[in-house]
This record gives structure tokens, sequence and C-alpha cells, in this order.
């Protein structure tokens, strides 16, 4: 056995979590890089929800149309400072499918392939990666973040029980309780979908400031199955003190994209490792194993 792989352990494996589909890659939050990253081999596909006005879930990132993603409702250039008029809340997903997305390189990354496609309903995204993932005979499961805050209820989205009720009905509608773990930085959020799906697997995003590991959970209530951290928050005697703290816990970094960062990361030995570029992460494990 090689150095590099005694040094990540022999059995060492982590999920391939691919951010947003594959964002290096593809257009973020789009059925193009949902696909593509199963094609690469992804374990679980990460995305962010949001809903519309007439409470369809739709996959987005932002509860408006970003301005450096796509065009509006009738076809112009969005104005930065002018794009959160353009609230999905208030938008029925008509309107917001006929809104372009795509159709032009990212400048934050180079590599990403412009396609043009729109903002995916949740339960196309569902049954389409489901459907790609059985054919190549390859489980993909599913992360799916809840984007929620005190001061947008009512505003950008429904508050936090309404806003669980209708991403739980898709899932239970394709069958993929089971394969999809609820993730949010909003503890209200966890705390309505552990009081009314116990069963759900559930997911503390955290960014800015890590609490005491002691404290971590204190403000949520519980401990909830995984810890999905800013990775640049960890180190690995950080990584060691709450697997100590939490042994059932699972640990899952983001969003961690250089070969560099992916290098360090793996030295932690994490569950899963959430990163924009699916395939550096793969290319690196392929090395190891």
């Amino acid at each position: 056995m090689s150095n590099n792989k005694s040094s990540l352990g022999q059995h060492y494996r982590p999920e391939v979590h691919g951010h947003r589909g594959c964002r290096g890659l593809r257009p973020e939050n789009t059925l193009p890089a949902f696909l593509h990253a199963v094609t690469l081999g992804v374990d679980v596909i990460e995305l962010d929800v949001v809903i519309s006005q007439d409470h369809q879930v739709v996959v987005s990132h932002e509860p408006w149309l970003a301005a450096n993603l796509g065009r509006s409702p009738i076809g112009e250039i969005i104005d930065p400072k002018q794009e959160q008029q353009f609230n999905l809340y208030q938008l029925p997903y008509s309107l917001i499918k006929s809104c372009p997305v795509g159709e032009w390189p990212h400048p934050n990354f180079p590599e990403q392939q412009p396609v043009p496609s729109c903002r995916p309903l949740l339960r196309e995204v569902l049954h389409q990666v489901s459907t790609l993932s059985q054919q190549l005979g390859h489980t993909v499961g599913f992360s799916v973040e809840i984007k929620s805050s005190p001061v947008g209820d009512d505003i950008f989205h429904p508050r936090p029980m309404q806003f669980v009720d209708l991403v739980v009905s898709e899932l239970q509608t394709a069958g993929a309780i089971g394969s999809t773990t609820l993730l949010s930085f909003d503890a209200r959020i966890l705390q309505a979908a552990r009081q009314s799906y116990p069963d759900l697997a559930l997911c503390l995003l955290i960014e800015d400031h890590l609490p005491a590991v002691t404290m971590l959970f204190l403000d949520l209530g519980f401990e909830p199955e995984v810890l999905g951290p800013d990775f640049q928050l960890l180190s690995a005697s950080l990584v060691q003190s709450i697997r100590n703290s939490y042994p059932n816990l699972r640990l899952v970094p983001w969003t961690v994209n250089t070969q560099a960062e992916l290098m360090t990361v793996l030295k932690w030995q994490p569950n899963g490792i959430t990163t924009d570029y699916p395939d550096r992460l793969l290319a690196l494990l392929d090395v190891y194993n």
C-alpha cells in the first residue's frame, strides 16, 4: 500500500456531495448540473429549495432571481441592486420557469460550462436523478437545504412548519424520505422537522462561528444526525473533539474546492465532503483507493 493510501486509512472513503449539483462545472441548481454530477459518480446531490407564490417547491439558492444566474421574466438582464424585487415567493412557478438561467459563464467558476436551463421543481430533480442513478446502478441520496430566516418569514418564504410540510410532502410523494437529509442554518426549521417528522435525517449547517463543542446544539435543543460546518471553521483537533463528544454524529463540511483544501479535509476523515468540483474529489479518491 502506498503512503497516500495509508495516510487516509485503508478502508476510508467519504461520501461525495455535489454542491448545488456541481456548481464548478455546470450552472448551479439546474437539472444539467444534477445529472452531470450523477454521471460523475457523486453519492449525494446537495440542493437548495424555496417556495413559489403557488406553493411549488422550487430549486434555487436565493428566494429571488439572482442577477448573476439569469434573466428576468421578460428576458432582460437583471440589475444586481434590483434582484430582490424579483421575489420568487411572489411569483407563480409558470413565470419562474420562463426565466432563463445558465446562458453565460459564471465569473467565479471558470470551468463551468454554460447550459441554458431554468429553475426546476424539487419533484423533477428527485425523479430525474433517481431515474438516472438507477440506470447507472449507483444509489444517489439527497441533501435538501431549506433557506429560511426569521426576517424572511411571510416575505421571502412561509413560516418554518409550512415550509417543512411543503418540502416533506414532495419527498414523501417521490419515496425519497429514506434517502434524504434535510439541511438548514435556521434552527426553527430543524425543530419543526424533528417535531413532525422524527424519522427524517437532519443536518445543522454552521457558518461564521462554531460554538464550543459542548454547546454545539444548545440552541437547537437536540443532536441532529449530521453537522455541516464551513470547513474553514475546523481543524484536525477540533474534528477529533467533536467525534469524542458526539460519537454518532456524522460530519459533512462544506464547500471544499481546491486540491489543497480537499487533501487537508480528507485527512480529517469526515463522513462526507461537499464540493463544487466533485470530479476533483473523485479523482483524489481514485488515487487513494
